[in-house]
């Protein structure tokens, strides 16, 4: 997993119909340059925010350009919970580094 970056893909399309989003989750999920880790949604505004691990943010931007889905912007993020806030930040950071996955 050396080199594996994670970021938020941020989709804003109200006017795209909910069985297409679908559609695209299923095309997604066979992709194998990059992995789909999670997505959160606002069905109503047409709004997802998608966590993927990828190598660059480049790569990211192809495939979604490929497989002809629109989306607003691709950010490199990191990710954090309330219970590692503090100095236990720290540590989490050196176990994932160490980690075969990122996040999880």
């Amino acid at each position: 997993m050396a080199g594996i970056k994670k970021f938020m893909v941020v989709h804003n399309d109200p006017n795209v119909s909910w069985e297409a989003v679908q559609e695209n989750w299923i095309k997604l999920s066979n992709v194998e340059s990059a992995t789909w880790v999670r997505t959160c949604y606002n069905k109503e505004e047409g709004i997802r925010y998608c966590v993927w691990l990828c190598h660059d943010r480049e790569n990211l931007k192809n495939i979604f350009n490929e497989l002809d889905i629109l989306f607003e912007s691709i950010l490199e993020i990191e990710e954090t919970v309330p219970d590692l806030w503090g100095k236990k930040w720290n540590e989490h950071l050196l176990a994932e580094a160490k980690a075969d996955t990122l996040g999880n």
